[in-house]
């Protein structure tokens, strides 16, 4: 079946809007649930219309329908899933740090609704997250974020076929290297909660006559929170510099 120009530009224009509308759905800052889905589809429609001039697309002026029109758009879904689900598992590491952070602290059974995520979470998993977000518009990552996006068709091709087994693998080692940096950013505090309760548990012994308890909380949530104002720029200094580099290998 022939296609003439008009059939064959809307086919481009929706081969894109696949890969790209995925990853507006998913990445950090784009895909949060507190933005309308009116206007995340809004941008992604203008991300589509920068990119379809921009990337060297398969000539499409003869398809076979329907599998042969069906699959490159299947295939630009999965590839903008991978890429979407690889760069929102960085997220997991400021939940992972929030929460080891929090119990610590004694205050993991105090949750709120994370705002980046739009599920239960500890409070300072949400603090994290949100100060996170923010940083990716400070820094100007999500430049980086709509670069990595137009490079992406250069590292996969559409109309070849995705290297599936390199993909899980690196799908498996972000969410590794999310997890690893989420105990990093929270390695000083459970060095505190360590020493602090151990210490707790030595005073108990030597006086137990005294309500330890009463004073173990209040000491245990100010020390914590004397130790975050002091770490914290160095916590968001990791998490950015392994946000770039995590974009950075969607660069051609």
């Amino acid at each position: 079946m022939e296609l003439t120009l008009a059939p064959d530009l809307a086919y481009r224009f929706v081969l894109v809007f696949a890969r790209v509308g995925v990853l507006v759905m998913l990445l950090p800052g784009f895909g949060q649930n507190g933005i309308p889905t009116r206007v995340r589809l809004a941008f992604a429609l203008l991300m589509t219309l920068l990119m379809v001039p921009l990337v060297e697309l398969p000539a499409f002026a003869s398809v076979s329908w329907p599998m042969g029109a069906l699959l490159p758009l299947i295939k630009e879904i999965l590839i903008g899933l991978f890429i979407g689900l690889t760069v929102r598992m960085v997220l997991m590491a400021t939940s992972v740090a929030g929460s080891t952070i929090a119990n610590q602290m004694g205050l993991g059974l105090a949750q709120a609704v994370d705002p980046t995520q739009g599920i239960q979470g500890a409070l300072f998993a949400n603090f994290l997250g949100v100060l996170a977000l923010t940083l990716v518009f400070v820094n100007d990552l999500h430049h980086l974020v709509i670069a990595a996006i137009h490079d992406s068709y250069i590292l996969f091709e559409p109309g070849t076929i995705p290297p599936t087994n390199e993909m899980a693998m690196a799908a498996v080692m972000s969410m590794a290297e999310a997890f690893t940096l989420g105990v990093r950013m929270s390695a000083p505090f459970l060095v505190f909660g360590l020493i602090f309760y151990v210490g707790i548990g030595v005073l108990s012994r030597l006086m137990p006559q005294v309500q330890i308890f009463f004073i173990a909380m209040p000491a245990s949530i100010l020390l914590g929170l004397v130790l975050l104002a002091l770490l914290l720029t160095t916590m968001m200094t990791v998490y950015h510099e392994y946000l770039s580099g995590l974009l950075g290998r969607f660069l051609a």
